[in-house]
């Protein structure tokens, strides 16, 4: 159990770390995010196709769509939680990206994945009045990179739900290498038009974000191994603590009072949204 807590800890705290790199990126280069994103799907090609090979894993999946589905959904979330990062602060970011579990709960009983519960609703409502306080919309200007990081929250969710009907057919590994492959093809592709060499020193920022995010993934997954769905879920807002300490630390982000509340507010919906949630659930694999 304590083994379990620990990796996914780990696995919070480098998905925040993960953000610092790309933070630093694009506030010190003209590298796009887009151009960010094919380096985290690169390493993670490399990763999944080694353990892959090394257990012998079938490369064939039995429902083509649904791991295509899933990895487009990913891969959107992805790269619009990495421009949500340019545009905002890494707490923010993080912040509504995080919101994805009470989408999740919102949006599953649509695809009968789980019934609605009649208690959630207290939850939802946090929830919502939380990311209204992070975003604290100024109505005379639209505030890109805080639509931008919620759209990511939103897509991810999506994501996950997208999963979870391709994992009745195919292992969460095979699921995750054709994401990490149709990510690098896909953007690679597209951006092509906007590359930017990297100097030595954003080279190893690049690399440092995407192993990070890779990492991040590898303990998440060892870590549902020892505790239940519920229990991953509640330890997964820990990302929104871990994401305002690097914040303030490193990009001096502004902790006014809106946005301690709005956390606060987030966090306490994700841990009695997944209070909700029924112990045998499957763990759900990050799209970050």
């Amino acid at each position: 159990m304590y083994k379990g807590v620990l990796l996914l800890v780990s696995a919070e705290f480098s998905f925040a770390l993960a953000t610092v790199f790309v933070k630093f990126i694009t506030s010190n280069s003209d590298i796009p995010p887009i151009e960010i994103t094919f380096f985290r799907v690169l390493i993670g090609t490399f990763v999944t196709l080694v353990y892959m090979v090394r257990t012998n894993a079938s490369f064939r999946p039995k429902r083509p769509v649904l791991v295509f589905v899933r990895a487009l959904f990913s891969l959107a979330a992805l790269i619009a939680f990495f421009y949500a990062v340019e545009k905002t602060s890494v707490t923010k970011a993080n912040m509504l990206n995080m919101t994805y579990p009470v989408f999740i709960f919102i949006l599953a009983p649509l695809f009968r994945i789980q019934k609605a519960h009649k208690s959630a609703v207290i939850f939802l409502i946090s929830a919502m009045a939380g990311i209204t306080l992070v975003m604290n919309p100024d109505f005379s200007r639209i505030q890109t990179g805080d639509l931008i990081g919620l759209l990511s929250g939103i897509l991810a969710a999506f994501a996950i739900i997208a999963l979870s009907f391709a994992r009745l057919y195919d292992s969460t590994v095979l699921i995750v290498f054709y994401l990490m492959v149709l990510g690098t093809v896909c953007n690679g592709l597209i951006m092509i038009p906007f590359f930017v060499m990297p100097q030595d020193s954003e080279f190893v920022l690049l690399i440092a974000s995407g192993v990070s995010g890779v990492a991040g993934q590898v303990f998440l997954t060892m870590g549902y191994k020892y505790v239940n769905a519920r229990t991953g879920s509640m330890i997964s807002s820990s990302r929104i603590l871990f994401s305002a300490l690097l914040g303030v630390l490193f990009f001096s982000d502004k902790l006014s009072w809106h946005i301690i509340t709005g956390g606060i507010m987030i966090m306490t919906a994700i841990i009695g949204i997944s209070a909700l949630q029924k112990r045998n659930q499957e763990p759900q694999f990050r799209s970050q």
